[in-house]
């Protein structure tokens, strides 16, 4: 990748996002290693109010840190991708008012709303898909040498969607992998790169097989702290021990929907008789975080920034980033195509796995450990992806309704169809595809 002579372009689509002050705080603390010289935040018109509070936040902080990055704030995608070094998306297609109808329409019919796993991930696939194609397509024409950075969810599907259907070259990127890494390297009091843990599985459905802290193996360490693992956005329930040590790996805590279906969806529901669903708590969260980026006097990234879901999103960016733009060889878990790393599995899935981080792109690392009790469910998951990803391009609703009724959340095919119809519903200002003018 021949970087632009005075430094890199980076494009961030959905630049008014919440998470964009880590972001920037990034490309500060790295800049010797990554010289970003322009970067250019865009948004969509209704996006307009929370793109000039953050972007102005972003360039108080350049200021403040003395680098030589210009900040660009636009609603003209093309003008931001042209000759682009990196595209990093971090969107939300119908934003938060979306996500709740998602979390909020399945528990209705007695199956788990969550915005990346279940029916309301398929909804957020369906409605995201199409726009992210379309922002490939700017790519193709306007930076086809650009890497494009994919953080926005379901991210193993967007990244899959990309892989199949444009010539972009893209990873996708998850918060969850850095923030295990990161906790094994604070329980052992050792730097990150003295831990290796292996990921098996897809984004959101992943296993840790091993976890390895100065060569020496620590899984058994970590399977006995059965609450130690877990996230801001999923209900802290605790992991059967019994079931932990006979399963010998580490579930990601998404796994709790399938692991743990019943006690979750009973958390859902009393959540939301109590009028309260993870979409109210981020909005409010955001409206808090927006109240203090507005403020002219500061001028650095707020400790509140850590209450959302994603926390160290932008350290695994920025890593990757550095990584590609200098060829660093490093091991970072990245969405990635398959290409017989898991042999039952097609060449073209997406899967969450190690891989070592190249100048010309990221090449997966053949996995050690794959639990067997595990190649059931990835499979079972996968199979419903590839048909919501096909639903997504073509707007086919014969395709959505296999995907739901072969999700494994979903308990039969007539709760699939009563689901599909009143999501597709709710969406439908979103899915042009499905509601053709």
């Amino acid at each position: 990748m021949a970087p632009t002579k005075q430094g890199l372009k980076i494009a961030v689509i959905g630049g008014g996002s919440s998470y964009t002050p880590e972001l920037v705080e990034g490309f500060i603390r790295h800049h010797q290693e990554l010289p970003v010289r322009e970067l250019w935040l865009v948004d969509i018109e209704p996006g307009l109010r929370k793109l000039n509070i953050v972007g102005n936040l972003a360039k108080r902080m350049v200021e403040q840190a003395g680098v030589p990055i210009e900040v660009h704030l636009t609603t003209d995608r093309r003008a931001a991708i042209a000759g682009a070094d990196f595209v990093s998306t971090q969107m939300r297609v119908g934003m938060l008012d979306a996500r709740a109808r998602d979390e909020s329409i399945p528990p209705k019919y007695g199956v788990i709303g969550q915005e990346t796993t279940g029916p309301g991930g398929m909804l957020k696939a369906l409605r995201t898909i199409p726009v992210l194609l379309d922002v490939c397509r700017d790519i193709e024409e306007l930076a086809p040498n650009a890497w494009l950075l994919n953080f926005t969810n379901p991210a193993g599907m967007v990244t899959e969607a990309i892989l199949k259907y444009s010539k972009v070259k893209s990873i996708g990127l998850c918060n969850a992998p850095i923030g295990l890494i990161k906790q094994v390297s604070s329980k052992y009091g050792v730097a990150a790169d003295r831990v290796y843990a292996e990921f098996v599985g897809l984004n959101h459905l992943h296993w840790v097989s091993r976890i390895d802290v100065n060569g020496e193996d620590k899984l058994d360490e970590m399977l006995a702290d059965t609450a130690g693992y877990s996230a801001k956005n999923v209900p802290a329930r605790e992991w059967n021990p019994d079931f932990l040590r006979s399963l010998r790996a580490l579930p990601s805590y998404y796994l709790k929907y399938f692991y743990m279906t019943d006690a979750m969806l009973e958390e859902q529901l009393e959540s939301l008789n109590q009028g309260q669903n993870r979409a109210e708590v981020v909005k409010r969260v955001e409206e808090e975080l927006f109240e203090l980026y507005s403020d002219p006097e500061l001028k650095e990234k707020p400790k509140q920034l850590e209450q959302r879901g994603g926390a160290y999103y932008s350290e695994a960016a920025v890593n990757l980033m550095r990584s590609l733009y200098n060829g660093t060889n490093d091991i970072q878990t990245l969405n990635v195509a398959n290409n017989g790393i898991l042999d039952f599995l097609p060449d073209d899935a997406s899967i969450e796995v190690n891989c070592v981080v190249t100048k010309t792109g990221p090449l997966p690392l053949p996995l050690t450990t794959i639990p067997p009790m595990a190649k059931g469910l990835i499979h079972a998951v996968k199979t419903y992806e590839q048909l919501a990803i096909g639903a997504a391009v073509t707007g086919s609703r014969d395709l959505a309704l296999q995907a739901l009724a072969h999700h494994p959340l979903v308990p039969s095919v007539e709760v699939a169809i009563k689901l599909l119809d009143e999501m597709l519903e709710a969406n439908k200002e979103y899915l042009p595809n499905f509601f053709p003018q």
